[in-house]
Formats: structure tokens, C-alpha cells, sequence
């Protein structure tokens, strides 16, 4: 058994909280910049380059990419020989969002009530999805969600007769009814299985993956190879001004269901893909 003080806890997501909102992975930068190679429209790769050059400024003067600095989003994959001492986990974890989003200098977008709409001032309680797995390490994810991508989210209880063809109508018309709302070029994640909740959760963790992996199983490597094709014939382009570049990547995770549902989400990442981890 091994013993991690909740103080660890506190400052690792501090840091995350602010290096996810500061810093774009190298994955993203590099599609980004393949993107800019490849896209046709005059005005698309006018505003990829912007895009860009927002993405230096944000490093080198140590501010947000986006002023929408999101609600704090947690994977949390815990090891099950890992004993938390000094207090409570959940309350380390949401500690060190309130100080990684003070210190940080990001804007708090937390409501105490959907509908009194009170603000809670420091941008907490974070979502936290807890994956118990061997070994006495604990691995933190940390992906701020900005509204406007998640607004164009959307979950399906489909008929299992609709299949793999319901599957990509459904991802094609979502990201199309989407239009420039969740700010292209996109990232989507699509969950397939589970239940109503599950293939949500599992639409919102493809979006961790790094941009240009693939499935490993190849029937699903496919498809998300077929829905990236399709969505970028849209011609929503960046931001929406039209082009080829409506993603820059698709992500399909899938998980066993019912033999009476099949549920699909999808689930909408603008282009600024934030998302760092630590292992303590």
C-alpha cells in the first residue's frame, strides 16, 4: 500500500488547470499546421493562421487560448494499492482548481444552480469521472470544457436497427446542425454503447486521444477515417467561413450494451483541444 498525501493532489491539478488552458498539445498544433497546408479556402487559411498565431501569444505571454477557460473536467485513473492521506481526495482535487483558477488569472464559469444561475466564484465543483485500475499510481487528466462546443453535443437512443449507417447519419447531421457554434475546426467524439449516460462519457474521453490516432480495431479505424471525409465535405470550414477543415480529427470509443438500445453520443471539442495529465 502506498500512501499519497492529498496536498500532492492539490498542487498537481493547479498547475493542470493552468497549463491546460495556457498550452495547446503538440498533437493539435501539428494538425493544425497540416491543415493550413492543405486547406483550399483563401479566407480558411487566413483564419488557421490566426488560429495559430493565438496559440503562440498564448505562450508566450502565459494567457488563456480562449477566454472561455471552460468547467474543469477530470479523468482520474486511480490504483487500487493508493491510500490518500491529510483529507479527502474530491475536496484536494476541488481545492486545486480554485487555486489554479485564481493564480491562473481564468475566468470562473460555474453556476451553484441551472437555473438560479449564481455564480460560485472559483469555478468549482469539477466533474470527476474515477476509473478504479492496478497498481499504486494515480494518473489526472484534466480537459477544460468550454460551453459552446458542449451546447452542440447531443446523445441518441437509436433503434439497434439503425447500425453503423445511423451511426454516421447521426455524427454527419450533428456536426452539420452545429455549423460555427462550437468554433471549427473540431474534434469529435463519438460513444457508441454503454447507456444513456455511458456513451456519453465514453463520447467526451475519445476526445483525450491524440489527434491522428486510430481505433485499434480497424472496423472502427474505418469509420472514423469515413466520418473525418464526410464531415470535412461539408464545407463549414473554420470558424465557419467555409473551406475543407470542419475537423481535425474524428474519435469513436465504444462500450457493450443492451441487447435492446443502442445509444450514440456525440460529443462536440472546438479547436482549441485542451487536455494535460500528471501521474502521481
Amino acid at each position: 500500500m502506498r500512501k499519497l498525501d492529498v496536498k500532492e493532489v492539490t498542487a498537481a491539478v493547479r498547475q493542470l488547470c493552468i497549463d491546460a488552458n495556457v498550452y495547446l498539445g503538440d498533437d493539435v498544433v501539428k494538425r493544425l499546421k497540416q491543415s493550413l497546408e492543405r486547406e483550399e479556402s483563401p479566407t480558411g487559411r487566413e483564419v488557421l493562421k490566426k488560429i495559430l498565431e493565438n496559440v503562440d501569444i498564448a505562450k508566450e505571454d502565459q494567457a488563456p487560448l480562449c477566454q472561455d477557460t471552460g468547467y474543469a473536467v477530470f479523468f482520474v485513473e486511480l490504483g487500487q494499492d493508493v491510500h490518500f492521506t491529510g483529507g479527502d481526495f474530491s475536496e484536494a482535487l476541488n481545492e486545486g482548481v480554485r487555486q489554479g483558477y485564481k493564480d491562473g488569472y481564468l475566468r470562473k464559469s460555474v453556476v451553484s444552480d441551472p437555473i438560479e444561475r449564481k455564480n460560485t466564484g472559483d469555478n468549482t465543483p469539477a466533474i470527476v469521472s474515477i476509473d478504479l485500475v492496478p497498481g499504486d499510481r494515480v494518473k489526472i487528466i484534466m480537459a477544460p470544457k468550454g460551453g459552446g462546443s458542449e451546447n452542440m453535443s447531443e446523445v441518441k437512443m437509436m433503434a439497434p436497427a439503425a447500425g453503423v449507417e445511423g451511426v454516421k447519419d447521426f455524427v454527419i447531421d450533428k456536426v452539420r446542425r452545429s455549423g460555427a457554434n462550437p468554433c471549427p475546426p473540431v474534434v469529435v467524439g463519438v460513444g457508441i454503447g454503454g447507456t444513456f449516460d455511458k456513451c456519453a462519457q465514453i463520447a467526451k474521453k475519445a476526445l483525450l486521444r491524440e489527434i491522428g490516432s486510430r481505433h485499434p480495431n480497424p472496423f472502427y479505424a474505418d469509420l472514423e477515417a469515413e466520418l473525418l471525409e464526410k464531415v470535412n465535405k461539408l464545407g463549414i470550414g473554420p470558424q465557419g467561413f467555409g473551406g475543407r477543415t470542419t475537423a481535425l480529427a474524428v474519435h469513436v470509443e465504444v462500450h457493450p450494451c443492451h441487447i435492446a438500445s443502442f445509444p450514440v453520443a456525440v460529443n462536440m471539442q472546438c479547436h482549441v483541444s485542451r487536455h494535460k495529465e500528471i501521474i502521481l
